[in-house]
């Protein structure tokens, strides 16, 4: 039977079709214009709740760059958000008037983002509250033409098991009404966002007591709220999403190859042989971190007997192996930036996957991990390998992604996500002599996608292994996992 046939009669005031769908989006602008005069009062009567979700978007965000907010209303959360520049749209002429009084240095449009948004490049885009969206597909297609190619849409909405309770503080004007809201799942707008083009990367969930009740609130919302289970109970989800990367051929970039060195003189000669081309120009920088055993002399005759490489000696700061590698960062001058142990623990062979698995875009930062192919003699010792796992599994916790190796040597990232993680350096309240933890913790806070590559991890053949004192560095790394879930895991604290 067609469809035609279950339609209702030309008198009936029951919309259908297209026509049902505009009405909804009518109804959804009449409510908010008569709402807007309101709006403010329910979020000063509610101070508590948004202060902490302008907390966790502030945390999320970090700096916005170039910020386009969508479903702004009157522009509340933009006393938390750090952007260059603002462009807010909302659907209410009522509501962009009070936003522009509170914002005078942004601008705002009255636009309905499932039909049009600001022409511009967006490095984030935050959308509040899809709830009462008719077509939310329709709006992430829209939102994907303004993102720029490494831009992260942020998407603060309501877990649908706290549906009673809304409706209940709607009817009790404690919350401004909404018209049929959607209660979507995560499955659900993963869904949708695949559907246009993004990639879900993260969820954070917020928010178990919405009041501000003495006591009780701090102990709900700072220590119960995130623990694993309980949290899937929270209030408010936080989903970040970036647009599918378009593969890119290696041969675009330029490669940088940091290999941190003390005492590494036997190591040199085969790193620099077994070095294979990567990407249009490979870049080989050695830190000596002031070496005793002739390590740097070993450097500069390789420079002199291969000519034809890009071969650099840099003098490292012989105080930690983390501020060695960061010496090394900041003198590279390739897209593309990698750290490979002089050790040669890792083969050199393994590294071109490594830039594959970056420049494809299956990635963000690419970690490599020992603990999947079965390892060579006494490459890692028992307790090392206990402690790996250990960490790992607390890391995953901590990063929200699946890490199977935290103190894999190689990773690789772009350089442009190391410009802003070097202004995190040092700013987690604890010290880390590796530098592993300040990466990943690093590329964790600006939302990139952490992809685990196995290696084939070997025992050295020169030198001592540096990872002594297993003891004492499992508690500064533990110290430095504290800080990091402070930073992480409660931003409201």
């Amino acid at each position: 039977m067609s469809d035609t046939n279950n339609a209702p009669p030309p008198d009936s005031p029951v919309l259908w079709g297209m026509a049902a769908i505009e009405g909804k989006r009518q109804s959804i602008l009449e409510s908010a214009e008569a709402n807007a005069a309101e709006r403010d009062y329910h979020i000063t009567r509610n101070e508590h709740f948004y202060s902490l979700v302008g907390r966790e978007l502030k945390t999320l965000i970090g700096d916005a760059g170039n910020l386009l907010f969508i479903r702004c209303q009157t522009g509340k959360l933009l006393d938390y958000i750090q952007a260059g520049s603002v462009t807010a749209v909302d659907v209410s002429p009522k509501m962009i008037d009070l936003a522009r009084q509170k914002h005078p240095q942004a601008a705002f449009h009255v636009m309905d983002p499932e039909k049009q948004l600001p022409e511009g490049s967006f490095d984030t885009v935050l959308i509040q509250d899809t709830t009462d969206s008719v077509d939310i597909q329709a709006m992430f297609n829209r939102v994907r033409s303004v993102c720029a190619p490494h831009a992260r849409v942020i998407i603060y909405t309501y877990n649908h098991f706290w549906e009673p309770l809304v409706s209940l503080a709607e009817k009790s004007r404690l919350k401004s009404p909404k018209v049929e809201p959607n209660w979507l799942s995560v499955s659900d707008y993963a869904g949708l966002l695949h559907l246009s083009g993004f990639e879900l990367l993260r969820i954070s969930r917020r928010v178990l007591m919405p009041f501000g009740i003495p006591l009780l609130s701090n102990l709900m919302n700072k220590f119960i709220a995130w623990m694993p289970l309980l949290d899937r109970l929270n209030l408010c989800h936080f989903i970040v999403a970036r647009p599918t990367p378009q593969p890119r051929p290696v041969s675009d970039f330029k490669v940088s190859v940091i290999i941190p060195c003390k005492d590494e003189k036997g190591n040199v000669r085969s790193a620099v042989e077994r070095m294979p081309e990567l990407g249009k120009e490979t870049e080989i920088i050695f830190c000596d971190d002031k070496s005793t055993d002739g390590t740097s002399d070993e450097v500069r005759l390789m420079q002199a007997e291969f000519p034809q490489k890009n071969i650099r000696l840099v003098a490292g700061p012989a105080i930690s192996k983390s501020r060695n590698v960061w010496t090394g960062f900041r003198a590279a001058t390739g897209d593309i930036l990698m750290i490979l142990d002089a050790d040669l623990t890792v083969m050199p062979e393994e590294l071109p996957r490594f830039v594959e698995a970056i420049a494809s875009g299956k990635g963000d930062f690419i970690n490599g991990s020992r603990l999947v192919y079965p390892m060579q003699g006494q490459a890692m010792k028992f307790a090392n390998m206990l402690g790996n796992k250990g960490f790992a599994t607390l890391f995953s916790y901590l990063l929200g992604s699946p890490v199977r190796d935290t103190l894999c040597g190689t990773k690789v990232l772009w350089r442009r996500d190391w410009e802003k993680i070097n202004l995190m350096i040092d700013t987690w309240g604890a010290e880390d002599r590796w530098g592993d933890y300040e990466l990943l913790f690093g590329a964790a806070k600006l939302n990139l996608r952490i992809i685990d590559m196995p290696v084939h991890y070997q025992e050295r053949t020169y030198g001592d292994t540096k990872m002594n004192r297993r003891f004492k560095n499992g508690l500064v790394m533990l110290r430095f996992c504290w800080a990091a879930f402070l930073k992480l895991k409660l931003p409201q604290m």
